[in-house]
């Protein structure tokens, strides 16, 4: 939960120096309009912008809201670096409407699953990878996707039926979320009940394309993650969105919570309660997931 992290995790730590990153990497990165539907008996639907960026030997998947304000949250927090007063930035910055990363490596196309959880007031980064074998099944039927000469093409995945339009206009077998084995990019793809559809919205080239963000960099978030089975992730990664301080807690005295920090209004007790209503709200706003099975799930059915 890399996005939701930097909110939390830059009042901690927004005097800690980012570390400087030497990469030269140059991306393409191609922005993806997401409309879902987050409740399952609702109609109602919501859009946020997500971003496929993709350098040489991987793409990387994410919600695009809190790194489209990195240049707001640097300003902010060199402001509180120079002033040496708190300011609380949850007042002022989105959070995002997805947590999760996803990596595809080039060229076995395996997928890494990233979410962050904490280990006392450390963000912790935890994976699941796996290697998914799209059965595509190609029409001839072709349709024109914005700029873009797109053919149809579809499949089942995670317990929906996905219809993707790809085109060999834009040379990447590759798309958005898990989606991928085409040839050529998906320039659009939803599922037959329209739970969620992408469909992309332009692209830019990133230089020295990084793969953390500034707040990820000054909230002492790292590319480090913790590999598991995706049983074991899932169980884990459910038992923190049920207590996100279960971890921190303990370490949490009467005497620190009561304490104030410049800036802020109430304690850092009150900070933490204020937080914990935020993760969950995030957390309680969506019940209706993009893969409604996993291999877990499908093994626990037979």
């Amino acid at each position: 939960m890399k996005k939701l992290f930097s909110i939390f995790f830059i009042a901690l730590f927004a005097f800690v120096s980012a570390q400087d990153n030497d990469s030269k990497e140059t991306a393409n990165r191609f922005f993806y309009e997401l409309t879902f539907k987050p409740k399952k008996d609702s109609a109602k639907l919501e859009k946020v912008l997500t971003v496929l960026d993709i350098v040489k030997d991987r793409s990387v998947y994410r919600d695009y809201t809190v790194i489209g304000q990195d240049s707001i949250i640097k300003v902010q927090v060199e402001a509180m670096q120079k002033s040496g007063v708190f300011k609380d930035l949850s007042k002022t910055i989105r959070m995002p409407k997805f947590s999760e990363k996803i990596v595809k490596y080039y060229p076995d196309m395996k997928v890494q699953y990233v979410e962050r959880i904490a280990s006392g007031f450390t963000p912790m980064g935890i994976a699941y990878n796996e290697t998914i074998k799209f059965d595509w099944k190609i029409s001839n039927e072709k349709e024109k996707i914005g700029p873009y000469n797109a053919q149809k093409a579809t499949a089942d995945f995670g317990g929906r039926k996905w219809t993707a339009w790809f085109s060999t206009d834009l040379p990447f077998q590759d798309g958005p979320y898990k989606f991928s084995g085409l040839p050529g990019l998906i320039v659009k793809i939803e599922d037959d009940g329209k739970n969620y559809s992408w469909t992309l919205q332009g692209n830019k080239k990133v230089q020295n394309w990084e793969e953390l963000s500034y707040s990820e960099k000054i909230s002492n978030m790292s590319l480090k993650v913790t590999d598991m089975p995706r049983e074991k992730f899932e169980k884990t990664f459910s038992d923190f969105k049920k207590d996100p301080f279960a971890t921190a807690r303990p370490m949490m005295t009467q005497e620190i919570m009561s304490k104030t920090i410049p800036g802020m209004d109430g304690t850092i007790g009150d900070m933490m309660k204020k937080q914990e209503k935020m993760y969950k709200d995030f957390f309680n706003a969506n019940d209706n997931p993009i893969e409604l099975t996993s291999p877990s799930t499908d093994k626990k059915k037979k």
